[in-house]
């Protein structure tokens, strides 16, 4: 996938097209992908994360056709801050798990419910861990296996970061567990490209994190058992760049906090 200079709207599976937001930068890679899902034959939409306040985005979201229902699948600005005005442009009501981000009569999304719009049966999964708010949405009936939207819970390219105290890893790992039981469904991320699997691609995470524990208990033995999340970021962490320390501290504060919860300790929080 590749940043486009104005909006253009992209097919990503049976029953999605996306349109790429203009907000490029190290945690939203080439933007966020503001999704369009529509049912056979149907002229209405749902628009799954708005993304950021850009007035030609919005438009152009807008215009894909009757906006039935906005969705979003988690509180960051990089995925809610157009939806109040998506909403003013298209009269939609907008849903999220945190209240603070529905609008106009929009309801509290829960976790198993199964929303009917646009010709669609849209499921939804409550996935905590990258954010204590955090849903994806499974579109059982796009392609034979079907496809999940999956917010940053997982993403086309790289890892995710755990947005701690509100993010934690206990939260996350049983959210992988719940994705990997969907099967080989494609994986419709927020940013980076589809992909095919999302049993790989939960195993794949599951397994990233697994290696980063085995790294920072290493990194406690050597440093001893409070060492601080400077500390620990600066042995595991090494080679990332400054646009990516804090997210990298807030992923080492989570692990921390994981396995010192068998009173090991406690976590030191970043910056301390």
């Amino acid at each position: 996938m590749t940043f486009n200079s104005g909006p253009v709207l992209q097919r990503s599976s049976m029953l999605t097209q996306f349109i790429l937001a203009p907000n490029p930068g190290p945690m939203s890679l080439d933007g966020t992908n503001s999704y369009v899902l529509r049912g056979p034959g149907q002229s209405a939409v749902v628009v799954v994360d708005p993304g950021p306040q850009d007035e030609t985005h919005l438009a152009a979201l807008a215009g894909v056709g009757p906006v039935d229902l906005i969705l979003v699948t988690h509180r960051h600005a990089d995925h809610t801050a157009g939806s109040a005005r998506l909403h003013q442009l298209t009269g939609a009501p907008v849903r999220a798990v945190d209240f603070a981000h529905c609008h106009g009569g929009g309801e509290v999304l829960v976790h198993g419910e199964v929303i009917h719009a646009a010709g669609l049966e849209i499921a939804v999964l409550a996935t905590p861990g990258h954010t204590s708010d955090s849903a994806c949405f499974h579109l059982p009936a796009d392609g034979p296996d079907g496809a999940v939207l999956t917010g940053d819970t997982i993403l086309g390219r790289g890892t995710t970061v755990l947005d701690f105290p509100d993010g934690t890893l206990g939260d996350y790992l049983a959210s992988l567990d719940l994705l990997e039981a969907l099967g080989p469904a494609w994986v419709l991320p927020a940013h980076g490209p589809v992909l095919a699997s999302l049993e790989s691609a939960a195993r794949g995470y599951r397994s990233h994190r697994e290696e980063r524990l085995g790294q920072i208990r290493t990194a406690l033995d050597r440093l001893g058992r409070d060492a601080t999340v400077g500390e620990v970021a600066d042995a595991v962490y090494a080679g990332v760049g400054p646009s990516v320390r804090r997210a990298a501290e807030l992923s080492v504060a989570a692990q921390l906090t994981y396995l010192r919860g068998g009173g090991e300790g406690r976590a030191v929080p970043p910056g301390r």
